[in-house]
């Protein structure tokens, strides 16, 4: 009955899920000193292959206390320590379940309905937008990106060949130093290229391979992340915080050991250090390559028949491999850790640590992997590649002394494009408008209210979910082909193996039922749900012809609202962002109504402009939608990106949006950044099924009263 109850909740919520302006407090305009003092230093540490599963806190630990020697586990003791100073996100998804389309969604702050790499585009170029990287410097920081790159633009991307367009240089990274192409990430001794061949590492545009000897790449990354780190501090303005995003490519499926043991201590003057010297580049380029198994596992054993009366057997070498392969993961944090506390800027940095997706069941080596010796997937069904929660959740902890409670345990749902506008309101301002996620530090700080996140996913992959005895049978051996997930409050809906947009959802409540086995779609009364969930999924995305998905060509449905007149609501603003930001934590300075959006009678009533209403399309079709500005613009149909010319927008231009919609009033919102010094002007037109293209008729614009 729970069940039940819980999914007409979600009857009620879903239909009016596109909602308009909620306006809370104005952001400020700091001063310079107060502007210093509030802004964090960020870092964002990403890893490779993760599992939620795979940190102590999140689940090894539950392992260990059961005290079951047929179910071995692993421990990260730095990680832990982390989580209990500051704060685990238990339901935290990743964007995709791949790395190159999760880290993209992390990288421009949207979901993978508007990102421009999707499925596995490795190596593809990142969108030229909003990143992290542009974001957080104008927002005044020294940014730095260091590890796993593969978002560059290879030769199969680009017609110019392989040009790199979308170095990290190129994307606002003033630093970079790391692999730039996803198959390096693959191999983690660029030199030795022990199992996957040698590779290059790039300091900025420049190759510096060359003398890193028997440098371990989880090593490298942590000592170059702590020399750029120090650099900061020793030089550092009061105005100029910085932003690192930290991208491991550990523990991925190469499994390759470091060189020893982890050197004492930790920070300023212990753990990892860069020494700069070719063949000794950093302080454990030393030893045998791909040797060191931590103690904790070396000669462990396990009851791997689950019969007590026969004698254990040792770990095999993979599964040690593995764990000593995080346990590095966890001392390298704890490391960092230990630097921010060293230099003094601890209290003064909001550290993020994450992973891009699921665990992994793959292995480079000729003994096989498997994600179920350690259960690497929690208490969820799925690994990397599935959309059902094991290959989504991701192990999150956030770390902010006093200003994130320590041992906060926060539950509601939440997604990795949720970052960038969450250090934008930590570097004081708020979030660009083309982004899909919400700021999380009412969360995580206590403060303020915290808005829902749109928990929403889509992928294409081959192959199927393990057949593991842990997970529920109806997700074993699953064909994943097309997928789809979205979750709103407890209930997942989740699409395999698509069709076609009629094809219907699968509801789990999954805080009841981590691993999905009641699917509530076959509870009575339950059609109006898959409506709705039909429904939303086409309203919050925009289609990509280089990852064609079976729903593409279906149209998008109208809304019922009541009470409607003419016109177009505006509301004005004031605000210093430098790029046209999204206005629901803004207060307005000004309002009324127009039929048009124009800004040619209310230019002079603020900075920053919204018009909000509906827009009534009069037969069902294909509308190409237009828009020349003087400056910054930026267009919404439901929770669709059908127009964005912020970031890079040349005044006068046109830009174009394509969405199939049926007859009837859709939600529409217009964005607009006034521009000083010059007539600022606000052309929208549209084309569609017997519509030459022109100016939208003043007829077709709706508000409520």
């Amino acid at each position: 009955m729970s069940h039940l109850k819980t999914s007409l909740h979600f009857l009620t919520i879903i239909l009016f899920s596109t909602v308009f302006c909620s306006f809370a407090q104005q952001e400020p305009k700091p001063t310079k000193t107060d502007e210093a003092t509030k802004k964090p230093n960020i870092i964002y540490i990403l890893t490779d292959d993760l599992g939620y599963g795979d940190i102590g806190a999140f689940f090894q630990n539950q392992r260990k206390e059961t005290d079951d020697r047929s179910e071995p586990y692993a421990l990260t003791p730095q990680l832990d320590k982390m989580a209990s100073e500051g704060a685990m996100l238990t339901n935290h998804y990743t964007a995709a379940p791949v790395c190159a389309p999760s880290r993209s969604s992390v990288l421009l702050g949207v979901s993978q309905g508007h990102a421009n790499v999707r499925d596995g585009q490795f190596d593809k170029a990142l969108a030229d937008n909003n990143t992290l990287g542009n974001v957080m410097q104008r927002a005044g920081y020294k940014t730095a990106a260091i590890g796993k790159w593969g978002l560059q633009g290879a030769s199969k991307w680009s017609e110019n060949g392989d040009s790199w367009p979308a170095h990290p240089n190129n994307r606002g990274f003033e630093y970079y130093y790391g692999y730039m192409r996803h198959s390096d990430g693959h191999e983690h001794y660029p030199v030795e290229g022990v199992y996957r061949g040698k590779k290059e590492v790039y300091e900025n545009k420049n190759e510096v391979s060359k003398g890193l000897d028997k440098c371990y790449t989880g090593d490298l990354w942590t000592a170059v992340a702590k020399k750029w780190i120090v650099e900061q501090v020793k030089d550092k303005k009061e105005s100029e915080p910085f932003f690192m995003y930290l991208a491991f490519d550990t523990p991925h499926a190469v499994l390759e050991l470091a060189t020893q043991a982890y050197p004492e201590g930790g920070g300023l003057n212990g753990g990892l250090q860069w020494v700069g010297k070719p063949g000794n580049m950093i302080n454990t380029a030393s030893g045998e390559v791909d040797s060191f198994i931590h103690p904790d596992y070396a000669n462990v054993t396990y009851d791997h028949d689950k019969d007590p009366s026969t004698p254990e057997v040792a770990w095999p070498d993979v599964y040690k491999r593995y764990a000593s392969s995080t346990r590095r993961i966890d001392n390298e944090v704890g490391d960092l850790l230990q630097l921010l506390k060293d230099l003094n800027i601890d209290e003064n940095t909001l550290v993020i640590f994450n992973s891009d997706n699921g665990p992994s069941m793959e292995s480079y080596l000729e003994e096989k992997y498997a994600a179920d010796f350690f259960n690497s997937f929690g208490p969820f069904d799925g690994i990397k590649r599935d959309v059902l929660e094991g290959g989504e959740r991701t192990p999150l902890i956030a770390r902010w002394p006093n200003k994130i409670p320590a041992n906060l345990v926060i539950e509601s749902p939440s997604i990795s494009y949720d970052w960038l506008p969450t250090f934008t309101e930590a570097a004081g301002y708020t979030a660009p408008a083309n982004s899909d996620g919400v700021s999380l530090l009412p969360s995580l700080t206590g403060k303020g209210k915290q808005q829902e996140s749109l928990i929403y996913v889509e992928y294409n992959q081959g192959g199927k979910t393990p057949e593991y005895e842990e997970f529920s049978p109806n997700n074993r051996g699953r064909l994943r082909k097309q997928m789809q997930m979205m979750r709103e409050g407890d209930i997942v809906g989740l699409r395999y193996n698509i069709q076609g947009a009629d094809d219907d959802f699968e509801f789990y409540n999954v805080v009841e039922d981590n691993h999905q086995t009641l699917n509530l779609a076959t509870l009575p009364n339950m059609e109006a749900l898959q409506v709705q969930m039909k429904e939303r999924v086409l309203q919050v995305r925009m289609p990509d012809k280089n990852a064609a998905r079976p729903y593409d060509n279906a149209s998008v449905s109208a809304v019922s609202p009541h009470n409607l007149s003419s016109g177009l609501k505006w509301t004005a603003f004031e605000n210093s962002a430098p790029w046209l930001p999204k206005v629901d934590n803004l207060t307005p300075i000004a309002n009324g109504k127009l039929k048009t959006p124009t800004l040619k009678e209310i230019e002079t009533k603020g900075d920053v402009f919204l018009f909000e209403g509906f827009i009534k399309v009069p037969t069902e079709g294909s509308y190409t939608f237009s828009l020349s500005s003087s400056s910054n613009a930026f267009v919404r149909i439901h929770e669709a990106s059908v127009i964005d010319a912020d970031y890079g927008y040349e005044a006068g231009s046109v830009k174009e949006g394509t969405m199939k919609l049926k007859a009837g009033y859709h939600p529409i919102r217009i964005y607009s950044k006034k521009k000083t010094g010059v007539q600022n002007t606000l052309d929208l037109q549209w084309s569609g099924p017997s519509i030459e293209k022109g100016n939208i008729p003043e007829s077709a614009f709706y508000s409520k009263n």
